[in-house]
């Protein structure tokens, strides 16, 4: 079956690599990845267990709320509380747009492909993210995990995105996300995926998806 629509993830394909902005955000902070994983750790206990980048990425709890228990959860590692408040910001300074694959996302809605992006994203970063990329030129719909209450890889949120793209089967999407866990759940329920490592890899891949 020929595809007909293009599912893309946002940060990391149609950016650069999350791990940069990581890294932006550790030379500007001082905070680590190790320091910030057990921080969150720690800070599940105020939820009753649930993750909280998982909670902040369905809209369940505020950016406020989240940068509060990441503090909580620095305190101790770090020796004093930590401001982060320019959190969003300095993460988007270490993000810039992939205008190969941009490029890419706009030749295949000029050849009329159904073009969607599917994210799990913040509801306060929205005004950010979009504004990095020319979003509403080449993408009919974007569901942002953060207005629907869910996330990848939970089927419920492909299934809604199939629903955006009205008239258009899951065996006639492509899926394209540089995490192999949402992948995967794609594939599960018939969409075929391209897992996202570097251009070199990802762009021949997916033109050959749409070439068949």
């Amino acid at each position: 079956m020929p595809i007909r629509a293009v599912i893309s993830d946002f940060g990391g394909v149609l950016t650069s690599p999350l791990l940069g902005a990581f890294a932006r955000f550790q030379a500007d902070t001082g905070v680590t990845l190790d320091q910030l994983g057990i921080a969150m750790t720690a800070g599940a206990g105020q939820l009753g267990g649930r993750n909280p980048l998982f909670e902040l990425e369905c809209g369940r709890i505020s950016e406020d709320r989240f940068l509060d228990i990441l503090r909580d959860g620095l305190e101790p590692l770090m020796g004093e509380r930590p401001a982060l408040h320019r959190f969003k910001e300095t993460y988007f300074d270490g993000l810039h747009p992939n205008e190969e694959m941009i490029d890419l996302m706009r030749e295949l809605s000029e050849r009329g492909l159904r073009m969607a992006i599917l994210t799990n994203n913040v509801r306060e970063w929205e005004p950010i993210w979009r504004a990095k990329l020319p979003v509403d030129e080449i993408f009919e719909t974007v569901v942002d995990s953060a207005f629907v209450g869910m996330r990848k890889p939970d089927h419920r949120i492909y299934e809604l995105t199939l629903g955006r793209l009205d008239g258009i089967a899951a065996e006639e999407c492509l899926f394209i996300d540089d995490t192999e866990v949402n992948c995967a759940a794609a594939t599960e329920i018939g969409i075929r995926s391209v897992h996202f490592r570097d251009n070199a890899q990802a762009i021949p891949e997916i033109r050959s998806a749409v070439d068949e």
